[in-house]
């Protein structure tokens, strides 16, 4: 039973497969049918070859625009942007001050000083610094002088560090000397207006054009030695003061050039003690005043600064000696000399008080009394780090009895 079963099975699948087979023909066009599509397959192959051929070439052209890009104008601003830096400062004063000569009396607000830096370097050892500077706000041309405000350029320089821990600047700087010269933005100071002695003696801010080399020479101290354009103290202009001859470096007269050289010790925390000396051969650079034909001026200079947690002090004294010469045209000039101290008190940290005594004298070669004292005590408070409101009193007396006194309010930043 089962062998016939499986006999008629296998008699069956006979017959299918007999009946399956194709015949040559069939074969043939199921092979030209098979090359067909190779062929078909095979384009499109070589289609999406080229394709992505074309893309890579493409890519590879973005990314060479785009790296031109990077690499061009773009890259430069950035580059340039990195390295070059914006900063300033400025301050409003409102000065409310009476005095026996109406002329000095004073109740006015005034955009003292506004301020910018614009400063690149250009590589690690080669930088570029400058300031640029508009005092009242505005100039104005006007017949007799006044109330016409300045735009100045203040400083100016290369400087480069030709060695380690010593470096040389060239162009227009500021003077190494006294405690405000060199840094004057209102936050780092008391008091509204900057003190009489450092403004009338030194006088700041003053600045030169020339060379000047820096450095560090042991731990704690640094030099400054320079030479750069001079003074012009013209004896026929009466007011004597060492400030009128600043020139400014505006077309200076260079006959006479100064040379300037401090020594600076800040080895210990908190402290500052520097010495100044100055010599120019010939304050009159080249002119002849009543028969003489120069008249040489060293000034000396020495101050002391000392901060120790809330507690600060600041002294300073400055001595103008200028050929006996110039005693012929303005009596008493030969000598001008003042100095100041100023303790101060941090009660909180925004909040410090001050008092501050000065003396100073523009004609103190004469035996006439010309000695001026100034009194000042007031507050800062600083709102931020670098932005801060001020107010003081003050009181300047003369020995011929000529008092000028009131207040100032005033607010400063700088960034």
């Amino acid at each position: 039973m089962n062998k016939k079963l499986l006999a008629a099975i296998i008699a069956i699948n006979v017959a299918a497969g007999a009946q399956a087979a194709p015949s040559l023909e069939e074969m043939w066009e199921l092979v030209q049918k098979q090359q067909t599509e190779i062929a078909q397959l095979n384009a499109q192959l070589e289609k999406t070859e080229q394709r992505v051929s074309e893309t890579e070439v493409k890519t590879e052209a973005t990314f060479a625009a785009v790296e031109e890009v990077t690499a061009g104008p773009m890259a430069n601003l950035a580059e340039w942007a990195d390295k070059t830096s914006i900063g300033g400062y400025g301050e409003l004063h409102y000065n409310n001050l009476t005095s026996d000569d109406s002329d000095k009396s004073k109740d006015e607000f005034d955009l003292h000083r506004f301020v910018m830096f614009f400063g690149h370097q250009f590589n690690d050892d080669l930088r570029f610094y400058s300031e640029l500077e508009v005092e009242h706000s505005l100039v104005k041309d006007t017949k007799d002088g006044s109330n016409g405000g300045e735009v100045e350029v203040e400083q100016a320089y290369i400087e480069w560090d030709y060695t380690e821990n010593h470096r040389a600047k060239a162009g227009v700087f500021l003077v190494p000397v006294g405690l405000i010269n060199e840094t004057h933005e209102p936050d780092a100071f008391y008091g509204v207006e900057r003190n009489p002695v450092e403004k009338n003696i030194i006088p700041a801010t003053w600045w030169e054009g020339g060379a000047m080399f820096s450095g560090e020479i042991a731990e704690g101290f640094s030099y400054d030695a320079g030479v750069h354009s001079g003074l012009f103290i013209d004896p026929t202009n009466s007011k004597s003061k060492i400030r009128d001859g600043r020139q400014k470096v505006s077309k200076a007269k260079g006959d006479d050039l100064a040379y300037t050289a401090r020594i600076k010790y800040t080895g210990m925390p908190g402290l500052e003690l520097a010495a100044t000396v100055q010599h120019q051969t010939d304050v009159w650079q080249g002119e002849s005043f009543a028969g003489e034909e120069e008249a040489d001026a060293n000034l000396w200079e020495l101050h002391a600064a000392y901060n120790n947690g809330p507690i600060g002090v600041r002294a300073l004294y400055a001595h103008w000696d200028i050929d006996d010469v110039i005693e012929n045209v303005i009596a008493g000039a030969d000598e001008q000399e003042g100095f100041y101290i100023e303790p101060s008190y941090r009660l909180t940290e925004k909040l410090g008080i001050f008092a501050r005594y000065s003396e100073w004298d523009n004609q103190a070669g004469d035996s006439s009394d010309t000695e001026r004292q100034q009194y000042d005590l007031g507050f800062n408070y600083w709102l931020d780090e670098h932005v801060v409101l001020k107010a003081d009193y003050m009181r300047e007396d003369t020995e011929t009895g000529d008092e000028l006194r009131g207040f100032n309010l005033g607010i400063g930043w700088s960034f």
